[in-house]
This record gives structure tokens, C-alpha cells and sequence, in this order.
């Protein structure tokens, strides 16, 4: 059941025995989680390695049923610790051959150079036949392997580590539903979010309860962004950025979260800590705002408190949108880290407001056609599109009720913008992945 009465908190504060702080707090705790590479790949890679610890032994055969959007979202990013190798069933090998469950989206992190023959060999046996998935989700998947006498199948559905049912041999070893239930499987209901009640929470929020969360991200996040600047990877969009503009904090702003997609799509194999299940969006979400809290020399705890800002916000953009669709996320992440950057110049509520206003007015729209190198502009173009937003809002300049897609509001207008992406986009999907697999 969706909980509505935290969005009519008006300017107050939240105690921490309150059940919309609780909320806020196991949301944010959810989706900041720690991912090595592209985490569609690596979910495969997550269900592949899980299919094999409950068969018990290197499958013979591997039957791997996934959706378009994992397809769209697997076929052009390096599998980190592979030695190189791309794609759907290069991440499913992996994880089959060297992969840890129990590590999660990490799931390749213990992989050894070692073990890149091993990958590459099993990749090359055809063993993996990898097929499409019809499903009511655009996230969902079916793995089933087969030993010398046994079969075992997971499936994973909605999100990368939601794992909903468990088989060996026919016989059902988990289903979502039962008292074991996976990591990840019940997530805390979104319906509580709005703009106002994740100010409220930002305002309010205890730092002994975010202090680690969030100094992860800040750790995690700020890593990629420099090894993405220092090293040759992909399109080199940050460096680039840099090269011809300079750099000031917008500059740097929009170059290092580009930067650190550009490492992540290339294979770096750096963690990231990511949010709405995407380790681009969690860069997008949290580099720029780092940039502008070191720019103007504000606290530790004034930073954290931010970065609470665009990660709900984030969240809340993409709920009524959902994690996969033709509508680009990190849109969506550039909004939310204006936010973020607003909190950190003492913006007030209306402000913070139109400046997500604006942003969403200018570049809601940007196709996702998958992960790839060209992530990287398109977070350059979402960054920049919000921080003009939050200049404009300062000045009191905004897009007004009525034009194209923006409402008066700023719920209204992210519901008008979750429309699109869920709705008004789906025909938009489908002839991308088309395109894609031509």
C-alpha cells in the first residue's frame, strides 16, 4: 500500500522515530549500494554465478532468457575483470566460471587475471544460448544450467538483485513471497517521496545515521571520476570538457561525472556506489555536487546533507518512470544533483523547486539506446542543463504552467515527466532495441 501522508509535510522537521524518517532513511540505505561495472551485465552475472552455486557444479549447458531493455543494456559495455570482453553472454560466463554471489553487484570483484583463459574458453565452448524474454517487467531474467544429471534456474525480476524464484531439478528452492527472502527482494514503498518531505528529511536527518552511506559514495564515486580523467577510457568526454572549456566548477562539474562514466563503460574496474540501479546515474548524482561543495568551502556535514538531496531526488524523478525505458536516467540524475547544488548555495524551497523545474523542461527526452561510451556526454549535457536551471531559478527565471510538458507545480511536472518515460515512450524503446540488434 503506498504511504501518501509524508508529501503534506510542509518546512517542518522529522524526528527519527517518525515513520516517514525511517522511510527516507532504509530508501536511501536501499538504493545506495556498491556495484563493480555496468550493472545490467553484472546482474547477469549475479544470476549466472547464483545458478551455478545451486547446481552445484560448471554447467554443460546454459539457457539464458532476458528482456529487451537487459539486452539494450548488456551488449556494448566491457564486463569488468574479463580481460576485455563484452557482452551478455561474457558477463554470464564470468560469473558462471568466477563469479561470487554472495558478493552481489561485486560479483566479479574476487575474479583473478588468472581466470581470464578460463572465462575466455568457456565463453568460446557455445555452451551459453541466449535468447529473448517476453515479460510483463522490462527487467527480468531467466537462468537455467544444466550439470551431467541435474538442472537448477533462477530468476531475477524488476531489480538486479531481486531474486524471485529458485529451481533444481523442478523441485522449488526459494520463491519470493516465502520467509527466505533475498537481499533486495522488499524494497521500502516510493509512494512516500515528494520534493517537500525529501527536504524535510535532508534538514532533519541525523549524521551518525548517513555519515557512512554517504562518505562511501563520496570515496567510491570520486575514485572513478579521477581514474576516468587520468586513463585513456572510452570516449574521454571528461578530458575533453576539460581541454577546451577549462576548469571551472561547472567545467569540472560535468567533466569528472563524465569521466567516471567513460571508466565505468570501458570495464574500469573500480567500484561505484549507484543509485536507481545504475552506476552512471550515482556518479551523476553525487560527483557534481562534490565539486561544488569543494568550490565553495562549505562543511563536511553540509555536503552529506546534499547529497541526501539528489539521491531521493533522483530516486523520486525515476519511480513513476521506472529503472529501465527509452528515457535516458541520467536526465533525471542531472536534475537531482541541481538540487543538491542548490541546498549547498542555501537555495530556499521554491528555488530548489524551479530549478528542477527547469532542468526537466530543457532536456527530458534524451533516448536511452544503452550503456555505452556516449553515457558520458549525455550526463555532461544533464549536468549542464541543471546547473542552468538552478542559475535561472536564482534569478527567478523559469518555464511557466503550460509550456510543453511543465506544470505550475513540481509534482505535476514530475508526473507529466514520468508519463512520458513509462508511457509516451515505450514504442520510442522498442524501435531502439530494433535498431540496436539490426
Amino acid at each position: 500500500m503506498q504511504v501518501k501522508s509524508c508529501s503534506k509535510r510542509k518546512h517542518t522537521l522529522m524526528k527519527n522515530d517518525d515513520t516517514c524518517y525511517s522511510q527516507h532513511l532504509k530508501i536511501l540505505q536501499e538504493e545506495l549500494i556498491p556495484a563493480m561495472g555496468c550493472t545490467e551485465p553484472i546482474a547477469i552475472a549475479y544470476g549466472a554465478s547464483k545458478a551455478r552455486a545451486v547446481l552445484g557444479e560448471l554447467p554443460q549447458k546454459v539457457d539464458l532468457q532476458v528482456t529487451a531493455n537487459l539486452i539494450k543494456n548488456s551488449k556494448s559495455v566491457v564486463v569488468p575483470n574479463t580481460g576485455g570482453l563484452k557482452g551478455i553472454a561474457a558477463a554470464a560466463a564470468a560469473g558462471i566460471v568466477a563469479g561470487d554471489a554472495d558478493e552481489g553487484l561485486q560479483v566479479l570483484s574476487q575474479v583473478n587475471p588468472g581466470q581470464y583463459n578460463d572465462i575466455q574458453a568457456y565463453l568460446g565452448s557455445d555452451k551459453i544460448d541466449v535468447r529473448p524474454l517476453d515479460s510483463e517487467h522490462t527487467f527480468d531474467m531467466i537462468v537455467t544450467v544444466y550439470g551431467a544429471t541435474s538442472k537448477a534456474m533462477v530468476q531475477i525480476s524488476r531489480y538486479h538483485t531481486n531474486i524471485v524464484l529458485i529451481t533444481k531439478d523442478d523441485e522449488v528452492l526459494f520463491k519470493q513471497g516465502s520467509s527466505d527472502v533475498p537481499v533486495g527482494a522488499n524494497h521500502t514503498d516510493r509512494g512516500c517521496l515528494s520534493i517537500e518531505s525529501i527536504l524535510d528529511f535532508a534538514q532533519s536527518v541525523e549524521g551518525a545515521d548517513i555519515q557512512s552511506l554517504l562518505e562511501r559514495q563520496i570515496t567510491y564515486n570520486s575514485q572513478i571520476a579521477d581514474e576516468g580523467l587520468k586513463g585513456n577510457w572510452g570516449a574521454n568526454i571528461g578530458a575533453t570538457l576539460m581541454q577546451v572549456w577549462g576548469e571551472d566548477v561547472k567545467t569540472r562539474a560535468k567533466a569528472r561525472a563524465s569521466a567516471g562514466s567513460d571508466a565505468r563503460m570501458s570495464g574500469c574496474e573500480l567500484p561505484v556506489m549507484i543509485v536507481t540501479g545504475s552506476g552512471n546515474q550515482g556518479i551523476t548524482v553525487s560527483v557534481p555536487v562534490i565539486e561544488y561543495a569543494k568550490e565553495l568551502g562549505v562543511s563536511h556535514e553540509k555536503l552529506l546533507r546534499a547529497l541526501v538531496v539528489s539521491n531521493l531526488v533522483a530516486v523520486h524523478l525515476k519511480s513513476g518512470i521506472g529503472w529501465l525505458s527509452a528515457y535516458c536516467g541520467v536526465v533525471s540524475a542531472g536534475a537531482a544533483a541541481a538540487a543538491g547544488i542548490a541546498w549547498l548555495h542555501d537555495a530556499d524551497r521554491e528555488v530548489i523547486n524551479q530549478t528542477l523545474i527547469n532542468s526537466l523542461g530543457s532536456v527530458s527526452g534524451i533516448i536511452c539506446d544503452g550503456a555505452k561510451p556516449a553515457c558520458a556526454s549525455k550526463i555532461a549535457a544533464s549536468v549542464e542543463a541543471g546547473i542552468l536551471g538552478f542559475h535561472m531559478a536564482k534569478q527567478g527565471r523559469h518555464f511557466k504552467d503550460g509550456e510543453g510538458i511543465v506544470k505550475g507545480d513540481i509534482e505535476s511536472t514530475i508526473a507529466n515527466v514520468a508519463k512520458l518515460g513509462r508511457d509516451g515512450m515505450r514504442e520510442t524503446d522498442k524501435v531502439i532495441i530494433d535498431m540496436m540488434l539490426d
